[in-house]
């Protein structure tokens, strides 16, 4: 057999490994857990860390804000130096402002704004992060606190926005490829190592934060959410992590170039900086996505293999595509989008090793 023979079995012996024992990643089966309403509705405060978001924030907030939930909240945004009157049109709204303030060496924008909005908070029971551009329900609230009778952390994975061509191709292989690396299974099991959690949509319980060490644990943290998840759960918290049905991402992203500088402020930061990492990922990549393709053209053998490497992933993948409500058939151009992932990774190391860092709302953030 040839070499490229070699590499299809190899391939496919990933897939059938990725289908069978990562966590049944590619189930889309982790919704809420079974709702039991307590029987007293504990308090709760909506923290929404906002820098120039008054494009976005009329057509969220009001959904904030009109939560049918039977406890005692409120929602706090926090204006995080705003220049377009974030602030004045959340106050508008109804909503409480608290102005982010200077931010402090070694804190990112986002959770220095979420410190603040939990300051601001006080001695209530439950916190629920929730970004700008996050839309909810109006029983949103109620189902969460209701699912988290018993855990500490309840966090949801927004639906995000499906309307382009980029956003097709893209958007759904997103939330596919954080599960690969966050099976929910495995995140939800309390014996289980993996942590995550989604910052768009996290309920959390301000005892377990405080147990946790606060957010001052993770004040540096790029990827703020998973590290949040996994200081709850190695301090001995519950949590759990699923797909939303009634939480929805509102933001568009109608250009490549907007999809690509979401990934890439991030991807290398989720590799610890490392250029081992980075050529390990470059070379799996290759051989779990690439090669199937490469296969085809590769003599009998070798298409076989690859052919049928590229059918499981083609299968894993269909459940997400039915999740957004997308054609299957897209499910076979997987390995198109994880090439471009896999350069969005490779421009966010140089963008790194050219000192840029992690940017995002005109900061940038170094290791």
């Amino acid at each position: 057999m040839t070499v490229l023979g070699w590499l299809a079995a190899v391939s496919l012996l990933a897939w059938l490994w990725l289908a069978l024992v990562q966590g049944r990643f590619w189930r889309t089966d982790q919704r809420l857990p079974a709702r039991r309403a307590p029987r007293r509705w504990p308090s709760v405060a909506i923290v929404v860390p906002a820098r120039d978001e008054a494009a976005i924030l009329p057509r969220t907030l009001p959904t904030l804000l009109a939560q049918d939930y039977p406890g005692p909240f409120r929602v706090i945004v926090v204006d995080d130096a705003s220049s377009d009157g974030t602030g004045d049109l959340a106050r508008a709204a109804g909503a409480e402002v608290v102005d982010a303030g200077e931010r402090p060496p070694g804190w990112t924008g986002k959770l220095w704004a979420l410190h603040r909005g939990v300051a601001e908070a006080g001695e209530v029971e439950f916190l629920l992060f929730t970004d700008a551009d996050i839309a909810h329900d109006p029983a949103s609230l109620t189902a969460l606190v209701s699912a988290a009778a018993d855990l500490d952390l309840v966090s949801q994975m927004a639906r995000l926005r499906v309307s382009t061509g980029w956003e097709r191709l893209i958007v759904p292989a997103f939330v596919y490829f954080f599960a690969m690396l966050y099976p929910f299974r495995w995140v939800n099991r309390p014996g289980s190592r993996t942590a995550a959690a989604a910052g768009g949509c996290s309920l959390l319980r301000r005892a377990a934060l405080e147990r946790a060490g606060g957010l001052d644990a993770v004040r540096g943290a790029v990827i703020d959410d998973v590290a949040i998840a996994r200081i709850v759960k190695r301090s001995g918290g519950r949590i759990w992590l699923g797909l939303a049905d009634h939480v929805e991402s509102v933001r568009p992203y109608p250009r490549l170039a907007d999809l690509w500088q979401m990934v890439a402020r991030s991807a290398f930061s989720q590799l610890h900086y490392s250029a081992g990492l980075l050529a390990g990922t470059v070379l799996g990549l290759g051989v779990v996505f690439v090669v199937p393709i490469a296969a085809l053209a590769g003599g009998a053998v070798a298409a076989a293999l690859g052919g049928a490497a590229w059918l499981v992933m083609a299968a894993t993948f269909g459940p997400m595509l039915r999740y957004y409500r997308q054609p299957v058939l897209l499910a076979f151009t997987l390995p198109f989008t994880a090439v471009l992932y896999l350069a969005m990774t490779i421009d966010s190391a140089r963008r790194h090793w050219l000192g840029r860092g992690a940017v995002w709302k005109g900061r940038t953030y170094s290791s």
